[in-house]
């Protein structure tokens, strides 16, 4: 099969075996595929991943030793449980595998595999250029998990993908959201969607609540300017590149940092089926799977919007 493969560097594979179905497992055909900030830095070698590409996706259930699944349009967390059992929450189960990202191949290929206490069916009104965002919004709602309550005002840096996500979710949530960044034409895009705030005018305020979603790692300086004393900082960027910081601001105002990742899907879907929050404006093309590499290139690009791949 062909499929999009991470070994050494990255390459377009016509001739890949095709997975077969493992116990408790689907074998998916997937649909449509995202490339995000995190399949770019796999590719600079963040976490040391080879194999298959890809988590963000939406398909449909080929095989299942769960037949009621076959034939259903999914969507599917990324967080495996070790294969010898079950596990209710499994993101930060030590022995997990993570669809895409650490020992499992991921869904930039005709099939996959995926446990099937992963899936979630996608409702059949929600298209599937809205569907394919499920993984990325979920993340963005992640970040009130461990919050005992959202403040009133938050921050979100960043323009990019991630960044709008976050404030969208944020702003669902009940949130007054301010979202900063550096290009006029995205925050153009988010007009009428979110507050925007351009990164050249100063800001006049702090925030209790300041979600660093640049994709810099010299983003959590400046974040840390930016919340007031006793704030949270809600770390969501991953770089390959180490950071370089003084920290002593994080102590001298008391500033918690929480690092944020995985989310559950369920308040995506939800979000998205009921019309609260619609992502589909950030897709910029949609290239076949035999264009992968050119594909990467485009979402590697300064200022690039979601750049997705058309498995089948």
């Amino acid at each position: 099969m062909k499929a999009v493969v991470l070994e050494k560097e990255l390459q377009m594979q016509t001739t890949r075996p095709e997975p077969t179905l493992e116990p408790r497992s689907a074998l998916v055909r997937p649909t449509l595929v995202g490339i995000c900030k995190t399949d770019l830095e796999l590719v600079k070698g963040y976490m040391g991943f080879q194999g298959v590409l890809g988590h963000e996706f939406v398909g449909v259930v080929e095989e299942c030793d769960s037949p009621e699944w076959v034939g259903r349009r999914v969507v599917g967390e990324i967080n495996c449980s070790p294969r010898d059992r079950v596990v209710e929450d499994p993101r930060h189960q030590p022995e997990r595998t993570v669809l895409g990202i650490v020992g499992r191949d991921g869904v930039m290929a005709e099939r996959f595999l995926l446990p099937v206490e992963n899936l979630l069916e996608v409702p059949p009104h929600l298209d599937d250029e809205k569907a394919v965002f499920t993984e990325p919004l979920a993340a963005a709602f992640q970040i009130a998990e461990p919050l005992p309550e959202l403040p009133p005002t938050a921050l979100v840096m960043g323009d990019g993908k991630l960044g709008a996500l976050c404030a969208l979710a944020l702003q669902d949530l009940g949130c007054q959201v301010t979202l900063l960044g550096k290009h006029p034409a995205k925050l153009e895009l988010l007009k009428g969607k979110v507050k925007t705030h351009l990164l050249s005018t100063p800001l006049q305020t702090s925030f209790p609540l300041v979600v660093e979603a640049t994709g810099s790692n010299s983003g959590l300086e400046q974040a840390l300017s930016l919340v007031q004393p006793r704030g949270t900082v809600v770390l969501k960027t991953t770089v390959a590149s180490p950071y370089q910081i003084n920290l002593a601001p994080a102590v001298i105002n008391e500033i918690r940092i929480l690092g944020s990742r995985c989310g559950r899907f369920a308040p995506a879907l939800e979000a998205m089926a009921c019309g609260r929050v619609d992502p589909s404006f950030l897709i910029e093309k949609v290239y076949p799977l035999e264009e992968a590499l050119a594909a990467f290139e485009h979402a590697a690009r300064p200022g690039a919007r979601k750049v997705l791949l058309r498995i089948s």
